[in-house]
């Protein structure tokens, strides 16, 4: 497996990001799937990074938790990454 691009390590933080929130809300997959109109599967394939969310579903899952994605992004965006090496 190769070392993920920033893109992917901020969209694999907004993942992480939604995951704990809806965590600290105490709420199952199941509510925040039917909340956002998607199946509980794509909730557990997104939150164990097997599946790459559209944004519209990474909105739907935002809403359905009532949290603001674009701060939700900005603090993804801000997270100190892994430094790459180079060659």
């Amino acid at each position: 497996m190769g070392a993920q691009t920033p893109i992917q390590t901020v969209c694999a933080d907004v993942i992480r990001r939604l995951q704990a929130e809806r965590e600290r809300q105490g709420l199952a997959m199941l509510t925040v799937a039917q909340r956002a109109g998607l199946s509980q599967q794509m909730v557990s394939y997104m939150e164990r990074g097997l599946r790459r969310p559209t944004l519209e579903t990474v909105l739907a899952i935002a809403d359905a938790l009532q949290v603001d994605l674009a701060e939700i992004l900005r603090q993804a965006q801000s997270s100190p990454r892994p430094k790459t090496r180079k060659r």
